[in-house]
């Protein structure tokens, strides 16, 4: 983001300064990109690693389904409190260790997770693999960093596209593979994942030096200051928690129509294959961030309102009609993935701290879903189906008329 010859230095690989022309600077060049996309898609897998696998892990300890779908919520508390604490330090320290350090945390984690004996290990190990899987907060302030001018919201995208390819793959693939080989096998390989990939990315990261003073943990306690002088960041998050909750109401409900009695009546293997409909977010992606490097974020999150907007009815009518259901999911990823594209561009071009401004947006996107989220199972248990549309009604409503009553002041 900066032009200063400073900046230049820090945001070089260390290959780049004594490679030649097609020698390894070049191919650390053309890797960047696509492996960073590729270590966010693991990493991020991690996180709902345990969701699909909680049928086999409560049979494995001789408890039911339900009594273990704590374990789910224990990755998603992790993750919050690791994006609280790791990410802000991309503003602080060396990211190349540090993203070396968390996926060798991570997968070590897993492996314990894999050779517990009790849900209270596992979940200790969950806690500590989610909250070590915040490399993919950390690469993007760098990608955004290092991106042309012109371009940055498509290399932002092509991270945005990896994270959600992942999010996809761990509920579909991991359940899958737990069925053929056991859940522990499928810690083992997430494990194996994380440590090879995070060790390879970090491998190509640039050469930092720490670039602030002051406490390794300045960045959290400056989290309410950046967000109260960027307007711009401030509009971000609170528009992306409103997006964020609307998908999340849904998206976290939806097995409960899909397998309930009075709803679809599908088996648990054929509701998890609904979720390959996520695949829609990793197509848009890159097509979103084109169109904010040609038209601009805002143009882009309003269009992406509009979108989840038509995709509310459609859910609502989906409890009834198949179809309707269908092209809802890919029109509420569509527009989540827009929308996160959009607004994340802007959380890490709009201040000087982007790994702490990007803190603030995704803790602030994570927080509207998990109370969203929150409030859709008891409307569903109240008003059905019905009462869960209106939660994520409700909050693209919020999300989109708090940011405009603060845009006129």
């Amino acid at each position: 983001m900066s032009s200063s010859p400073s900046a230049a230095a820090r945001t070089t690989p260390r290959s780049a300064l004594r490679g030649a022309p097609g020698g390894p600077s070049a191919r650390a060049s053309r890797l960047f990109l696509p492996l960073i996309a590729v270590c966010t898609a693991v990493t991020a897998a991690n996180i709902y690693l345990a969701a699909p696998l909680l049928p086999l892990i409560a049979h494995d300890f001789g408890s039911t389904p339900s009594a273990v779908t704590w374990l789910a919520s224990v990755a998603q508390l992790g993750y919050a409190a690791g994006l609280l604490f790791f990410a802000p330090l991309g503003d602080s320290v060396n990211r190349r260790r540090l993203v070396a350090v968390l996926a060798l945390v991570a997968a070590a984690a897993l492996v314990a997770g894999a050779a517990s004996a009790g849900t209270g290990t596992l979940a200790a190990t969950v806690l500590v693999a989610s909250a070590a899987t915040v490399v993919p907060q950390l690469l993007v302030p760098l990608v955004a960093e290092r991106a042309p001018a012109d371009r940055r919201a498509r290399h932002v995208a092509a991270v945005v596209a990896g994270l959600f390819a992942g999010v996809v793959a761990a509920r579909v693939l991991g359940g899958l593979a737990g069925q053929a080989f056991g859940w522990r096998s499928v810690f083992v390989g997430a494990a194996v994942l994380t440590a090879v990939l995070g060790l390879a990315t970090a491998y190509i990261l640039p050469v930092e030096r720490r670039r602030r003073p002051g406490p390794l943990f300045a960045g959290l306690a400056a989290l309410p200051g950046v967000v109260r002088h960027s307007p711009d960041l401030w509009r971000a998050c609170v528009r992306q928690a409103g997006m964020y909750g609307a998908w999340s109401a849904l998206w976290t409900s939806l097995a409960l129509l899909l397998a309930a009695d009075d709803g679809y009546g599908m088996t648990t293997a054929a509701a998890g294959l609904f979720g390959l409909f996520g695949l829609a977010a990793s197509v848009v992606a890159p097509l979103a961030g084109g169109l904010v490097d040609r038209f601009g974020a805002a143009k882009v999150v309003r269009s992406a309102y509009l979108v989840a907007a038509v995709s509310v009815p459609l859910f609502w009518l989906g409890g009834q009609v198949m179809a309707a259901l269908c092209a809802a999911a890919v029109l509420v990823h569509a527009a989540l993935v827009a929308s996160h594209v959009a607004n994340q561009t802007l959380a890490l071009t709009t201040t000087s701290a982007p790994a702490t401004a990007n803190t603030a947006y995704v803790v602030s996107g994570f927080a509207g879903g998990a109370l969203a989220s929150a409030l859709a199972g008891p409307a569903y248990g109240h008003w059905g189906w019905s009462g869960v549309c209106a939660v994520a009604g409700a909050w693209l409503v919020l999300g989109w008329t708090a940011t405009a009553v603060r845009r006129k002041r």
